[in-house]
């Protein structure tokens, strides 16, 4: 898999500086950690999810997780696990046979119900197990914590290479406020013990929601939320430390489709007619809206902000919104360069005259922008997401660059 392989090779020359690197499940674990970008859920029980990965139906998707757990009915559980079982097994009969190769396939994860059903599902797939890259692991607390991951070390005795776990944490102990430092300290203390099994940290804010009786609105971003936001803040606090630090993903956004506003539109004019001319911004900009996306935006650039990488989504038309937010600007990159290639300790003006570097306190940042260029790629200096996003779309525009 490569981010923006849909691309023709002219027009990756024409938006990109630097380009994304193909990546697969043998990928060094924390390039792999930053790469998943959308992370698209579908239900186990869907029979057309080989052919869907083998057409590559979903355009531009890199990751994705089968779920046998809140995607499906609990009448469902049997059938759900032997569709499962035959669509890994065709994937994976066709990697053997050289039908394809691991480039080819997008990062796949199984969500399961509990630790018996994973141990269950390792039995009977063996070595169908080529074909993913691990396991997410639902409602995950420091109760359970150990026995998923010694489940998961197991597993990985028995396989040649790493099949890693993703914890969701989503569970009441963690919303609560009187017991969420504690199950946090808890989780983490754990989670070290197998740090190298761990891929990434994930969290259920639809889970969190439903515990107070909420749901936000798609006018509305999970940051304005304030009991979601809180516990983001002390997840991303606890997790994303420098010197312990997990990727932990973004929140699901739930809307695709388009319905009555109330409040204004939150995307700008300006932005498009700028990047595009008058014409091809406002019609990129109308598509955007009519299908709720400025809230997507809006969120994953909070999302950005708040030390998150990659999203769980749950349609596909979030795919190429999330992963062309997440192109690395060429100001990011330069400053990013400048910073590690410093001899120095001390503040440097950047390249671009418009902020200070100062090489200790930005070193980490650095450092997770040159790991995230390498498999999202640079943008040339005039271009953003918004000249990829009128590309993806098949809207006609003069480059800036």
């Amino acid at each position: 898999m490569r981010h923006f392989d849909y691309l023709l090779e002219n027009e990756k020359e024409e938006l990109f500086s630097v380009h994304p690197l193909p990546i697969n499940r043998n990928t060094e674990k924390e390039v792999l950690a930053h790469a998943l970008g959308a992370t698209l859920y579908m239900p186990a029980i869907r029979t057309t999810i080989s052919h869907d990965v083998m057409t590559q139906k979903h355009e531009g998707l890199v990751s994705m997780v089968i779920c046998l757990e809140d995607a499906i009915g609990d009448h469902e559980v049997t059938e759900a696990e032997q569709s499962l079982i035959r669509q890994v097994r065709d994937i994976s009969s066709r990697l053997r046979n050289g039908l394809i190769q691991q480039d080819d396939i997008p990062i796949m994860f199984v969500r399961v119900r509990d630790v018996h059903q994973m141990n269950r599902l390792v039995e009977e797939l063996q070595e169908d197990l080529i074909s993913l890259t691990g396991f997410v692991f639902p409602k995950f607390t420091s109760r359970n914590a150990e026995e998923y991951l010694e489940a998961l070390q197991s597993c990985n005795r028995y396989v040649p290479f790493p099949v890693y776990g993703m914890p969701i944490l989503e569970s009441a102990d963690i919303i609560y406020r009187e017991s969420r430092t504690a199950e946090l300290l808890s989780i983490k203390k754990i989670l070290d013990k197998y740090r190298h099994l761990v891929l990434n940290v994930r969290m259920g804010a639809t889970d969190f929601s439903s515990l107070f009786g909420l749901r936000r609105g798609p006018d509305v971003s999970i940051y304005e939320i304030s009991t979601i936001r809180d516990c983001i803040g002390d997840i991303v606090n606890m997790f994303t430390r420098q010197g312990s630090e997990y990727v932990v993903s973004g929140p699901v956004w739930e809307y695709f489709s388009n319905g009555e506003r109330l409040l204004k539109p939150q995307l700008r004019q300006s932005p498009f007619e700028q990047k595009l001319g008058g014409a091809s911004g406002r019609r990129l900009r109308q598509q955007l809206l009519n299908q709720w996306q400025d809230g997507l935006i809006k969120e994953v650039l909070l999302d950005k902000e708040n030390g998150l990488t990659g999203k769980t989504i749950i349609h596909p038309s979030h795919i190429k919104i999330v992963h062309s937010l997440a192109v690395i600007t060429r100001e990011e990159y330069e400053d990013a360069r400048a910073i590690l290639q410093s001899q120095t300790n001390g503040v440097t003006k950047s390249h671009y005259a418009n902020k200070m570097n100062e090489i200790k306190p930005h070193t980490s940042w650095a450092k997770k922008i040159m790991i995230k260029s390498k498999v999202y790629g640079v943008f040339h200096e005039h271009n953003n997401f918004i000249n990829l996003l009128a590309r993806t779309a098949n809207i006609q525009f003069q480059y800036s660059r």
